[in-house]
């Protein structure tokens, strides 16, 4: 059995990312029931907040869901770890913070704990620290991003050199041809967050859907780099404007306050471009429709089989070469 559905309880190896404060129970519950991981993702939310969405989507599944923990941007740990406690919330994804000090009282309860790492040093420190699962992301993935700047074509096959428990790619996958690279460069799982903005059960702005289903190879940018907040998102008026900003000069805390949660929210939920951003990753320029959650994971697992079989026959075909 795949180590990953073994690990978490799924059928798929399939995870959602956790989409901070636009993360939402419809669409974590769908993925979860089409037998994939879905994701909660606490962002900057208060533990009230996160609560609700965890009672939500557990009366909407019956089947894993996890709930992502950014350590260093999520306040109120404490109660945010204590209530994901009491709610048995089967899988913890931990991510932009040092896990080590979250995961024995995590695992003391049952809980299988996922961490997302950008470089092998940290994949290797979050193994040490007794890590589940680790989940290596490329910088082709929406949203904040590790300041490495490693592509997840060169990061996978190092990290799968140098950890021995299961791990997951994410950054620049959506469809069944970035499962199947990924399977062979090392991982037994992926994570996908954008291509999940454009599914059925996703209660995304229809203006952000669009701009998904519209966008080409080119149509996202990085935002954050001069004052070391590196964030992937799609090319709108209002992100053209924050790079702009950057170019003439800004702070740290101004660069926080115009790219807070309430302008993400702006524009993922609202579809207001000029006045809020829209993360998305390189992937956008593969997404062409919008199925079902259920549909969109059978037509990855169904065409990461078909690829990996041509590898398979590509392979044989070298070896009989004379």
């Amino acid at each position: 059995m795949n180590r990953v559905c073994k690990q978490l309880g799924i059928s798929y190896p399939v995870i959602q990312g956790g989409m901070g404060n636009a993360s939402n129970a419809p669409l974590t519950a769908a993925i979860s029931n089409a037998g994939a991981l879905g994701t909660i993702g606490v962002g900057t939310r208060y533990p009230s907040e996160v609560e609700r969405l965890i009672a939500e989507t557990a009366s909407k599944t019956e089947k894993p869901f996890a709930v992502n923990v950014p350590l260093a941007v999520a306040s109120n740990l404490k109660e945010i770890f204590e209530l994901i406690i009491n709610h048995r919330v089967p899988v913890v994804s931990l991510s932009a913070g040092n896990p080590a000090p979250y995961i024995p009282r995590l695992q003391a309860h049952g809980i299988k704990v996922m961490c997302v790492v950008g470089s092998v040093y940290h994949a290797q420190k979050a193994e040490d620290a007794g890590a589940d699962v680790i989940v290596g992301e490329g910088y082709e993935a929406a949203g904040l991003n590790s300041p490495f700047e490693t592509t997840t074509m060169t990061l996978i096959p190092q990290v799968a050199d140098a950890i021995n428990v299961p791990l997951v790619a994410a950054g620049g996958i959506g469809d069944g041809r970035g499962m199947a690279a990924a399977m062979v460069l090392g991982a037994e799982g992926v994570q996908l967050g954008t291509r999940f903005i454009s599914v059925k059960e996703a209660p995304f702005h229809l203006r952000y859907q669009e701009a998904l289903i519209k966008a080409g190879d080119r149509d996202t940018m990085i935002v954050g780099r001069s004052v070391g907040r590196i964030r992937r998102v799609m090319r709108t008026p209002y992100s053209e404007q924050l790079l702009s900003r950057e170019e003439n000069g800004i702070t740290l805390d101004e660069f926080n306050e115009v790219t807070a949660e309430n302008r993400h929210l702006a524009g993922a939920m609202e579809g207001d471009f000029e006045n809020g951003y829209i993360n998305s990753g390189q992937v956008a320029g593969l997404i062409k429709n919008v199925p079902s959650a259920s549909e969109l994971i059978q037509s990855i697992m169904e065409e990461a089989s078909l690829a990996l079989q041509g590898h398979a026959e590509k392979t044989a075909q070298w070896q009989n070469v004379k």
